[in-house]
């Protein structure tokens, strides 16, 4: 434990576990305000932007960027949804050209994300989720051993991921709250670029 009034020593413990300083949450004595359970994982930000900030940057080490580029190029678009294709085409792009235990680990995450997104989960469909997940956990010291998991400069050799963390909470946030895919930020977030940064565009205003 640091003391929070020493605070070199407190920020630089928070800074080592990745902890934004906080020490007296406002919601500390409140009746049941535990954020492992109020706070729902979210399909656009959580996962698939796991995916994309992570997942595909493993991909992109392991088999190779120009080798990646090349593949996707020659696959047939779909309009305006480059990340999408992205997501659906990895493990076939991937698969022979990583090595097994990689492939294995990425299509885990593929599965969980995919699972989450049941409109109507049961305990089977619950205990796949579950299981995707033990799957990855198995398998995802091939990603540190590849140097896959990259820094700006350098491989990291943690696993000091928040959203990949959340993902451990979908199940037990399912069984709390119903189908996850209900709080989805899909919608707010194009009302966000059509009537907000859409029309900033074209004032002489910074954009939003």
């Amino acid at each position: 434990m640091v003391n929070p009034t020493d605070l070199r020593a407190y920020f630089d413990a928070c800074t080592e576990y990745r902890l934004n300083g906080i020490c007296t949450p406002f919601w500390m004595d409140w009746p049941l305000a535990d954020p492992s359970i109020f706070l729902m994982s979210e399909a656009l930000h959580h996962w698939h932007k796991e995916f994309f900030n992570h997942d595909c940057q493993w991909c992109l080490v392991a088999v190779g960027a120009s080798e990646l580029d090349f593949w996707f190029s020659i696959l047939q678009p779909v309009t305006g949804r480059g990340h999408h294709d992205i997501q659906c085409y990895i493990i076939g792009l991937t698969s022979g050209a990583a090595p097994h235990c990689f492939v294995i680990a990425i299509r885990a995450l593929m599965d969980v994300q995919y699972l989450a997104q049941s409109p109507a989960s049961d305990d089977d469909l619950l205990a796949s989720i579950d299981q995707a997940l033990c799957t990855f956990h198995e398998n995802k010291d091939i990603i540190m051993t590849l140097g896959a998991r990259m820094g700006t400069k350098k491989p990291i050799d943690n696993w000091f991921i928040p959203k990949l963390e959340f993902l451990q909470s979908i199940t037990f946030g399912t069984r709390n709250m119903g189908a996850l895919i209900q709080w989805s930020a899909d919608v707010t977030e194009h009302a966000h670029v059509s009537e907000i940064k859409d029309p900033t565009r074209h004032t002489n205003t910074l954009e939003a």
